[in-house]
């Protein structure tokens, strides 16, 4: 029974193929789908409706370091699996670490990991990470002045490279609403007047200050929020605002960092230097971890900064030890360590709390893949969560290039779909989006390439 129920929706669905594709059809005849976009509101972060958010997400280490030492882009799987994962954890956020030699080409870096390839590797990432639905912090984690590789931090970011970084970075994602732009991971051994507006270091070269780097990124018309780490590995606060530079747009951010082995990890810090910050600015924890191991030390800072609307991105979304990275998981199927099984927790009651008794969009469709075939394609997905609201259809988008030809009206119970006609010898690609009776989600991630018979 369930296989000539298929049967028939492909029949259906090859039908309709047809007469959109043959008629150019464009995909914007579905409902459009919810937009993900975060911008700065007062002391909040909101979303594209002005409704406040709050980012829990989870930092993702090894887009800063495989790429100079000479053997890749990722330092760990970046597929449409690995993103499935961390998904499950229910956060909202992916903060993604850059490396400034990488990004610019310069330095040494090989051709086949950095410049264009490495920039086009990161813009395709990020819109893998929005189309499962997470918002994008893009960090300067890495970077070196003059002719030196990125291969370490660096106590402030460098007049040489630091603000080309930015200028090119916040053009590349000018129109992305859904980024925030992390200007220096870990400012240290400097004082407040460097980290504002630049100095020699005592490694004899020039420091640029917070305030170059947010004038770099407006250069360009970005409008996105910057986020401002303090002082002191990031987890000094004290003089932020008093410090802080000006931003025509109006939309900085307060970034820290906070570890069980940081200078600021109690609550009488936290209340003293942090909370100020957060009721003037909105206050988003770039990176929160412990190397003891267990869920003591950052249950109590997630207690606190739940109890404050302060954000929070652990360290990190690797394998690593539960001690020395600290690590969130012990494989990429989200496994987590008694670390990040707190987080994970936190996320899930969150999202909980935050959709109780109430039906939303589905979430985008997942898993989705290509097969090609005698002029034709077969396209296959797992459905995502129905947004506690059944599904009514789905659709199928058909892209030639960057370019959608046609869009495929599929049946709710659907899970499989033939294309036909397509051109033989012309490279396909197919997303899917589902609808329920509040609205359609974020479209899937792309399938593979396919090139019909």
């Amino acid at each position: 029974m369930k296989r000539s129920v298929l049967t028939t929706v492909t029949v259906a669905a090859s039908l309709i193929a047809s007469l959109l594709i043959t008629t150019g059809s464009s995909a914007s005849a579905t409902t459009a789908e919810p937009a993900l976009s975060v911008r700065v509101s007062g002391a909040s972060l909101v979303d594209s409706s002005g409704q406040p958010i709050k980012i829990l997400g989870v930092n993702r280490s090894g887009t800063e370091y495989p790429c100079v030492h000479g053997w890749g882009i990722f330092g760990s799987p970046s597929d449409e699996a690995a993103l499935a994962s961390v998904a499950t954890w229910k956060g909202n956020a992916v903060r993604v670490p850059l490396n400034e030699s990488c990004w610019l080409g310069i330095n040494g870096v090989s051709e086949r990991w950095g410049g264009v390839n490495y920039r086009t590797a990161i813009k395709d990432y990020v819109t893998r990470l929005h189309g499962a639905g997470f918002l994008v912090v893009l960090d300067l984690h890495w970077s070196a002045p003059g002719t030196t590789l990125a291969t370490k931090q660096t106590v402030m970011a460098n007049a040489d490279h630091s603000p080309d970084f930015w200028r090119s970075v916040a053009t590349t994602f000018q129109s992305d609403p859904a980024v925030i732009f992390d200007a220096f991971n870990e400012p240290h051994l400097i004082d407040w007047t460097c980290w504002r507006n630049g100095c020699t270091t005592s490694e004899g070269w020039k420091a640029v200050g917070m305030q170059t780097l947010v004038n770099a990124i407006r250069s360009t018309g970005a409008m996105q929020p910057i986020m401002l780490s303090g002082r002191h590995w990031g987890g000094d606060l004290s003089k932020w605002l008093e410090y802080a530079p000006v931003d025509p747009a109006g939309q900085l951010v307060a970034g820290a960092h906070i570890y069980n082995f940081s200078s600021c990890n109690t609550v009488a810090c936290w209340d003293a230097t942090v909370a100020p910050v957060a009721a003037k600015v909105p206050v988003v924890t770039g990176e929160l971890g412990t190397t003891e191991c267990s869920a003591a030390f950052v249950d109590s800072y997630m207690d606190w900064a739940d109890a404050r609307g302060v954000s929070y991105i652990p360290w990190t979304w690797n394998t690593w030890d539960c001690k020395s990275g600290p690590s969130l998981i012990t494989a990429y199927d989200g496994t987590p360590t008694p670390f990040g099984s707190a987080v994970k927790q936190r996320f899930e009651a969150w999202a909980a709390a935050s959709t109780e008794g109430v039906a939303t969009a589905p979430d985008a469709p997942r898993s989705v893949t290509a097969k090609a075939g005698k002029r034709s394609a077969t396209v296959s997905w797992t459905h995502g969560a129905d947004g506690g609201s059944p599904l009514t259809g789905q659709t199928v988008r058909v892209y030639r290039g960057t370019s959608v030809v046609g869009a495929v009206a599929v049946s709710p119970t659907a899970a499989s779909v033939r294309i036909r006609p397509l051109t033989a010898g012309v490279e396909y690609r197919f997303s899917v989006l589902a609808t329920n009776s509040v609205g359609t989600s974020r479209e899937s991630m792309t399938t593979n390439v396919v090139k019909p018979r």
